[in-house]
């Protein structure tokens, strides 16, 4: 089975320290690679760059993230040769989120212009996941649209996706079905969102559009701040979707750590036993 996890570039010294830490907690899981986010623009690209230089000097095969929304290709094109300087094999190619009031995107539209440019480029040095989504995007005009714009990006180059989390399994598996029956073959990894901070969950999940089914919000909200409960609960559902979509055929396991090593370790535990 195949496992990774998800950073985001710390803001400080000390917090690339901490979060070096915490990546060491993950060793014993032999993950397949770290991916390292990136802001729209490459708001924090310096910090993004910091942070995969740290990890491949321990030994992570690490996966930037890499936008392209408000970007020139020269830039794109340089910091490709750069990730390649660095041994860096893997790329999560995305559009990116669009500032507030941007009308001119750069010179490129959508994560599939940044697929085919990678290619371009780079040839076949890269392996690119792109995103998935199981509940649509946001911004997507209808499920056949967004379905289409996924079909485009595996045929400019994509290896493999990773999907936004999720909690509804069913969802995930309707969208790999749709997938396969247009002939899409690359991995298409489920995202997962451990729970341990219901504010914060809902937060996220308002801006990217992930639904968090109303049995599982009414259930968070009646613990209040009751962090221990919102944990052991969280284990429980995550746990239960994580057997659901192993079981369901997903051939890996996406974790959106935060930084954190609870609760990804424990989840990553029973993810593991139940790959054996």
């Amino acid at each position: 089975m195949k496992l990774s996890a998800e950073f985001f570039p710390p803001r400080t010294p000390e917090g690339l320290d901490k979060l070096l830490e915490v990546a060491e907690g993950f060793r014993p899981f032999d993950l397949d690679y770290i991916s390292v986010t990136y802001g729209a623009g490459g708001s924090t690209q310096e910090r993004t760059l910091a942070t995969i230089k740290a990890l491949r000097e321990r030994g992570w095969d690490v996966a930037p993230h890499l936008t392209c929304v408000d970007s020139e290709r020269d830039k794109i094109a340089d910091l490709l040769k750069t990730y390649m300087d660095l041994g860096v094999h893997r790329i999560v190619a995305l559009r990116g989120d669009i500032p507030s009031g941007m009308r001119d995107l750069g010179d490129f539209n959508y994560a599939v212009d940044l697929v085919k440019f990678i290619r371009e480029v780079t040839g076949e040095h890269f392996h690119i996941e792109v995103a998935a989504y199981p509940e649509v995007h946001p911004q997507a005009k209808s499920w056949q649209t967004d379905m289409t714009h996924f079909s485009e990006k595996m045929t400019a180059g994509a290896d493999a996706a990773i999907t936004q989390y999720f909690f509804n399994p069913d969802a995930y598996c309707r969208f790999v079905n749709s997938a396969r029956a247009q002939g899409i073959a690359g991995d298409i990894i489920p995202g997962i969102m451990p729970i341990n901070n219901y504010e914060q969950l809902a937060r996220f999940s308002d801006a990217c559009g992930a639904e968090i089914p109303r049995w599982l919000r009414k259930r968070l909200e009646a613990l209040g701040d009751d962090k221990a409960a919102i944990g052991e609960l969280g284990l429980e559902v995550i746990g239960d979707l994580c057997e659901r979509v192993i079981k369901g055929g997903a051939s890996g396991l996406h974790f959106y750590a935060m930084n954190a090593l609870e609760p990804t370790r424990t989840l990553l535990e029973r993810a593991r036993a139940l790959a054996k």
